[in-house]
């Protein structure tokens, strides 16, 4: 009677400790799915294109001397190459009620934006790479600036919306700028 009232209580144990380990804390959920957020700022805007405008330099075989430009398709894919894990472990968040909101809202910008950056940037950054004609590159960035802006900026706002909320909620210190 004793071994199984023991192992009854071995088994409850267990179930809580993992039951507890796939519960993040409420700042892992905010970083995640609140806080990666500020990585898609400038997106369909001006914030992208001076980007594109002004590459990054990089050095040229580890030579501190001999320096050159990023392609604008190395921008790009550095940022599908951070936003595709980013997204795999918001969806690896459980959706608990309390983070219910911030996690639909992050899903929906990532998902909204990253097909966005693998086709309609993937072409952008080609046409920079390119020497294609500077009216032609303003042509097709207007182009998404027209079609996704709008999208973009109603979900980020739902998101920092949400996510001030549940700042607050937890005592999650947060500079929003406003």
């Amino acid at each position: 009677m004793l071994k199984r009232v023991f192992a009854f209580l071995l088994t409850g144990c267990l179930s809580l400790f993992i039951v507890s380990c796939n519960t993040a804390s409420p700042e892992k959920y905010f970083g995640l799915a609140v806080l990666t957020s500020n990585t898609l700022v400038g997106f369909a805007n001006e914030g992208l294109i001076r980007e594109l405008d002004f590459p990054t330099v990089q050095m040229i075989d580890g030579d501190k001397d001999k320096s050159a430009p990023m392609k604008r398709i190395e921008i790009i894919n550095s940022k599908i190459e951070y936003l595709e894990p980013n997204l795999g472990k918001i969806k690896q968040l459980k959706e608990t009620d309390d983070a219910k909101d911030i996690l639909q809202a992050s899903l929906a910008l990532n998902e909204y934006v990253l097909p966005v950056y693998k086709n309609e940037y993937i072409q952008l950054a080609k046409l920079y790479d390119n020497g294609t004609s500077k009216e032609q590159v303003e042509s097709y960035a207007n182009a998404i600036h027209d079609k996704y802006f709008a999208g973009f900026t109603e979900r980020y706002d739902k998101l920092i919306a949400a996510g001030k909320i549940y700042a607050k909620k937890h005592n999650i210190n947060v500079n929003w700028g406003d």
